[in-house]
């Protein structure tokens, strides 16, 4: 099985110390809120079904749990409606037996494996590179495009990242460094800082792109750290979140998206339809509009990625241009998201 660093209470990422020597090179005796929160999370479905109400759901999966761990911070899980088997933020992290009767999926659908440079630094587009900074999350979202990715094998930490910055040094094409994982905010901010640092002295870089779900999942980590050495990068900083669902949003997300901002980050979104979830005019409608309301721009409507395990979240692409088209409709064109497909090797998403 592929390790899922949060899965495991000692694998959390800042969380507890024999992780943090060997990924962040620091220790500390007291945790932020956040990293209390990935210690809490919930790891298990029945588990998850008892806190929501739905003891003797007979949909869970013990060998899909096996597989690909469930791990649910309470913050997220509190969002859900008790007693709902079709709620949509359960949907997303619920280990169901779907996952083995999926027909078709493979374990690498983006060509993530063929666009590595050197370890943890991918290369799929022109002026723009992708590091993989750890294999934690803030949740396991049970579509995840990586569920399958040998995160064990990728390097960690800035010891561990030396071949990647040096190669990103060496290339004065590249403009653009995408920072993603699992989460590059399940690394603790002292490393970060060093990190953004890092690149920062490297001239050609202009931008460097936050892919995260953390201030989705656990606002607190929207925290006095984080948002010190977003202030201070002189490259432009971009948070590109993960919304999927308008209940996803509530007072506490909406706070820690107002300090990004002010922090002077821009925030982009980007979604996956997904069935049963958010495959509905409407449910993309309330999200667009809720996500315009507090200046996040919807930026990529995802198609699914077909990874093994996650195949019964498929939408079809005549579905899913309809709803686009009722939400320009609907919608001002700033708020309409592009629908996109990834297909390994090619060299931009694919417009649908």
């Amino acid at each position: 099985m592929t390790e899922i660093l949060a899965s495991e209470a000692d694998l959390v990422e800042g969380t507890l110390s024999s992780f943090e020597n060997r990924v962040d090179d620091t220790t500390s005796a007291k945790r932020a809120p956040w990293q209390q929160s990935m210690k809490a999370a919930i790891r298990s479905s029945r588990q998850l079904l008892e806190y929501v109400g739905l003891v003797g759901s007979n949909v869970v999966s013990d060998a899909a749990e096996r597989e690909f761990p469930v791990f649910a911070p309470l913050e997220y899980v509190a969002r859900m409606r008790k007693g709902d088997p079709a709620d949509p933020l359960l949907s997303q992290v619920l280990a169901v037996s779907n996952e083995f009767t999926d027909v078709g999926g493979v374990e690498d659908p983006v060509g993530d494996g063929s666009a590595e440079i050197v370890p943890g630094l991918l290369q799929k587009y022109q002026r723009r590179a992708l590091l993989i900074t750890s294999g934690a999350c803030a949740i396991h979202c049970r579509y995840c495009f990586r569920r399958h990715f040998p995160y064990s094998d990728a390097p960690t930490g800035m010891r561990g990242w030396a071949k990647a910055l040096e190669a990103i040094e060496a290339d004065s094409s590249l403009d653009e460094i995408i920072l993603s994982g699992g989460d590059p905010l399940s690394v603790s901010d002292h490393v970060l800082e060093q990190l953004i640092e890092r690149l920062n002295s490297f001239s050609h870089l202009k931008r460097i792109r936050v892919h995260t779900r953390f201030p989705v999942v656990i606002p607190s980590r929207v925290c006095d750290e984080l948002l010190n050495w977003v202030q201070r990068s002189r490259c432009a900083v971009y948070f590109v979140l993960h919304f999927n669902h308008v209940a996803e949003i509530d007072s506490n997300v909406i706070a820690g998206l107002k300090q990004l901002r002010q922090a002077g980050a821009t925030l982009l979104n980007q979604s996956v339809l997904l069935r049963g979830v958010n495959d509905s005019f409407e449910a993309q409608r309330d999200l667009c509009l809720k996500l315009v309301d507090h200046h996040v721009l919807p930026y990529y409507l995802h198609q699914l990625d077909l990874v093994r395990g996650a195949t019964h979240f498929e939408v079809t692409d005549a579905q899913a241009q309809s709803i686009i088209e009722s939400l320009r409709k609907a919608l001002p064109g700033y708020a309409v998201p592009q629908l996109v497909r990834e297909i390994a090797g090619q060299p931009h998403k694919t417009p649908l």
